[in-house]
């Protein structure tokens, strides 16, 4: 009778054994997976920064050059127009002089060369400021023509811009009417820096150390993936944080770091599992506890945040017409 309870002792020890490597080994294949994704994430999240960056910049100048165009111009208008006043006066002097040469002809040779030099000093003038008058008026033309062009491409900004921010406001409200009946229990939506940001606080989404998502917090995750899943053009970036209490022992997973990266891909998987959203949108990075939002308060650091990015194609198309 001992004999058989030590058999059974032997094979139960057998099974967890092998049942615990097996989930070792697939924790440990999806953590590499998630490494993976982080790299590509981070390359993607540094090109679309330097991009806007680039866009805000190209933006700043143009606008820049159009005030200092419309500056220009001005300045050039009232050039312009002095010197057809002075043309227009100077033309009536010469038609004074001609009638004075015309009566005066008569008289002397000497009265006679003098006013002839005088007339041909003043005809030499005028000409001189027709030249001056013909140039400034293609100066202007030019530059008034390169304002108007300047001025559509920084209309053409500004529109794509208010209609992106406008696209983007809009997609918010969406989101967050979504998820009402959240707000209360750690959940936050808001827009900054040209992107939408979802934060989650991993009460909502996790047990504590766990890397299995909670039912309410799937329900959260599932109405996210709905409101999402029609816009095609969005670039979505699920990310972990931790806090920065270091895990004890030695499970899996090991540290903030794998325990980020697990977490962000289960959620990402709920989302994508409960929606038509491409795959090749949505990307799962884990940050640790090396981004806290409240060094004071671990429980906001403990959070999964689902960043929303618009795509600015259009943009820097009107961009690199330059």
């Amino acid at each position: 009778m001992k004999n058989s309870f030590l058999l059974l002792f032997l094979l139960v020890g057998l099974v967890s054994s092998c049942v615990s490597s097996k989930k070792f080994k697939e924790l440990a294949e999806k953590n590499k997976i998630c490494s993976e994704e982080l790299e590509k994430y981070k390359r993607s999240s540094l090109d679309f920064e330097s991009k806007f960056k680039d866009f805000k910049a190209l933006y700043d100048v143009a606008s820049a050059d159009v005030i200092t165009m419309k500056k220009d111009t001005t300045i050039l208008g009232d050039k312009y127009r002095k010197l057809f006043y002075d043309f227009q006066a100077l033309s009536a002097e010469n038609i004074a002089l001609e009638n004075s040469f015309t009566k005066y002809k008569s008289l002397g040779a000497k009265e006679t060369a003098a006013l002839q030099k005088q007339l041909e000093s003043k005809s030499i003038e005028l000409q001189r400021k027709a030249e001056e008058l013909l140039a400034l008026d293609t100066e202007l033309k030019s530059k008034q023509k390169l304002l108007e062009e300047r001025e559509q491409r920084v209309n053409e900004l500004e529109e794509m811009l208010s209609r992106q921010e406008g696209t983007l406001k809009a997609l918010k409200d969406k989101v967050a009417a979504a998820l009402i009946g959240f707000e209360n229990q750690g959940l936050k939506v808001e827009q900054k820096n040209g992107k939408i940001y979802v934060s989650l606080e991993a009460k909502l989404l996790f047990k504590s150390g766990s890397i299995l998502v909670e039912e309410e917090g799937k329900k959260a995750l599932i109405k996210i993936g709905k409101a999402l899943e029609l816009e095609k053009e969005l670039e979505i970036v699920v990310e972990g944080h931790t806090d920065a209490v270091k895990l004890s022992g030695n499970s899996f997973p090991r540290n903030n770091w794998e325990l980020s990266v697990l977490r962000a891909t289960a959620v990402t998987e709920i989302i994508l599992a409960n929606c038509a959203m491409s795959p090749k949108q949505i990307m799962a990075a884990g940050r640790g506890e090396f981004h806290p939002v409240d060094v004071n308060d671990n429980a906001k650091n403990r959070r999964i945040e689902i960043i929303i990015s618009p795509n600015l194609d259009a943009l820097f198309e009107i961009i690199s017409q330059d």
